[in-house]
C-alpha cells in the first residue's frame, strides 16, 4: 500500500456506491443510543421536521482573512466566554491533501480564532486533528501541521499542537451498507462533554457529501485512524445514502461548539482536495453548526436540500436549517452568493433522496 493515502479520495474506490438495500428509517435510542429500530426498504429524504427555534450567524465580508474570522466571532463573545467557562477548548482545522494549501484550513484563520479567545480563555488550548493520510504507516496529523504551517501557533499563543489519532477511541454504532449495526469507533475528544470544540475551516465542495463545511470537518474527523484499524474508511463503506443517515445519527452526539467558517477563498470542482480556487471574500461564525452551515450553502449556492445529512439534522431539530429563522448579524449574505462548481460526480450523491 502507498505510504501516502487520500482519505478524501475513497469514494474514488467506491465510485459513489450505488447501495439500493434496507435503509434504516427509525432509530430507538436508548440510554446509549446504540438500540437499533426497525428497517424498512425506503429512505425518506425528509422527515418531519422538529423546530430547534431562532439561531444567529454572524457574518462579515473583506480581504483580511485574520481580521474578518475575528469579527465575525467578536458578536459571538458573551455568549462563548459564558459557554467555555470549565471546559477544554479544542481548535479543529481541516487538514487534507498532501501539501495543498487550498485545502486545508489556512493558520490565519486560527490565528483569528486565537485572537478572539485570548481575553476571554486563559487555559491553554489544543489545536487538534485526525487526519487520515497516514506516511510511512504512521498518522500525519504532524505532518500536516509542518505542511500547512501550524508550528508557529505554538510560538506565538498559548496553544499545544495534538494529534487526536492518539487518544482512546470508544465504540459507536452506524448503519452498514445492508442495513445492519456497524461498529465504529470514535476518537474520545470528541464525546467528551468537558471539551469546547470549535470546527474551523473553508468553504469546500466534496466528492461524497457534496459539501465539507463545519459538521463534515467533525463528522468525518472523529472516527480514529490508527494502527488497529483505519475507521475513516470504514465510515465511507456503506455508502452514500447510508453515510448521510448515519452522519446525522452521529452529529446528534458528535458536534461544534462553535463553528467557523473561513471562504476567503473557497474550493469549488473536485474538493476537497483537487478543486479549484474561488475569490469569495467571505466569512461567518455560528454557535449553532447547522444554521452555519446553512449560510454556507447559500453562500457557496448549494441547495440546502442536496445534502443529506445537513437536511437530516436541520428536520431533526439538531440546528436551524430555515433562512426564515435564523438572524444574520452583518451584511445580507444573499449579496455574496458565488455559484460554486460541483464535483464531476456530484449527480451520483444525490443518491440518500430516492
Amino acid at each position: 500500500m502507498s505510504e501516502r493515502i487520500f482519505l478524501d479520495e475513497v469514494s474514488d474506490i467506491l465510485r459513489i456506491k450505488q447501495d439500493r438495500r434496507s435503509f434504516m428509517t427509525r432509530l430507538l435510542l436508548g440510554a446509549a443510543g446504540t438500540a437499533f429500530g426497525s428497517l424498512t426498504s425506503v429512505s425518506p429524504p425528509y422527515a418531519a421536521t422538529v423546530d430547534s427555534g431562532r439561531s444567529a450567524v454572524s457574518f462579515v465580508t473583506g480581504s483580511d482573512r485574520r481580521e474578518m474570522v475575528y469579527q465575525a466571532l467578536k458578536p459571538l463573545e458573551k455568549k462563548v466566554k459564558k459557554e467555555i467557562k470549565g471546559k477544554q477548548v479544542i481548535l479543529k482545522p481541516n487538514l487534507v491533501g498532501n501539501n495543498q494549501p487550498l485545502c486545508a484550513t489556512h493558520a490565519d484563520a486560527l490565528r483569528g480564532v486565537l485572537d478572539f479567545l485570548k481575553p476571554i480563555y486563559k487555559q491553554q488550548v489544543l489545536i487538534g486533528e485526525s487526519t487520515g493520510r497516514r506516511y510511512e504507516g504512521k498518522s500525519g496529523t504532524f505532518t500536516h501541521y509542518e505542511l500547512y504551517n501550524y508550528l508557529d501557533l505554538e510560538r506565538e499563543y498559548n496553544v499545544k499542537l495534538v494529534d487526536l489519532n492518539a487518544r482512546p477511541p470508544i465504540v459507536q454504532w452506524v448503519l452498514s451498507s445492508n442495513g445492519h449495526p456497524l461498529d465504529v469507533r470514535i476518537i474520545d475528544s470528541f464525546l467528551d462533554p468537558k471539551n469546547y470544540i470549535i470546527s474551523a475551516c473553508r468553504l469546500k465542495t466534496h466528492n461524497c457529501m457534496v459539501v465539507t463545511l463545519s459538521a463534515k470537518n467533525m463528522l468525518m474527523a472523529a472516527p480514529i485512524n490508527d494502527d488497529i484499524r483505519h475507521e475513516k474508511k470504514v465510515m465511507h463503506s456503506p455508502g452514500i445514502r447510508n453515510m448521510n443517515f448515519n452522519f446525522f445519527l452521529l452529529s446528534q452526539k458528535i458536534k461544534p461548539a462553535l463553528t467557523v467558517l473561513d471562504g476567503l477563498e473557497g474550493m469549488e470542482g473536485n474538493g476537497p482536495t483537487t478543486g479549484t480556487p474561488v475569490n469569495h471574500g467571505v466569512a461567518l461564525a455560528s454557535t449553532d453548526f447547522v444554521a452555519a452551515d446553512r449560510i454556507g450553502c447559500q453562500l457557496m449556492g448549494v441547495d440546502f436540500g442536496d445534502v443529506g445529512y445537513l437536511t437530516y439534522s436541520a428536520n431533526g431539530g439538531i440546528g436551524q436549517g430555515d433562512l426564515s429563522k435564523i438572524d444574520i448579524i452583518g451584511p445580507d449574505p444573499a449579496n455574496y452568493v458565488k455559484k460554486y462548481k460541483m464535483h464531476e460526480r456530484f449527480e451520483g450523491m444525490l443518491e440518500w433522496k430516492v
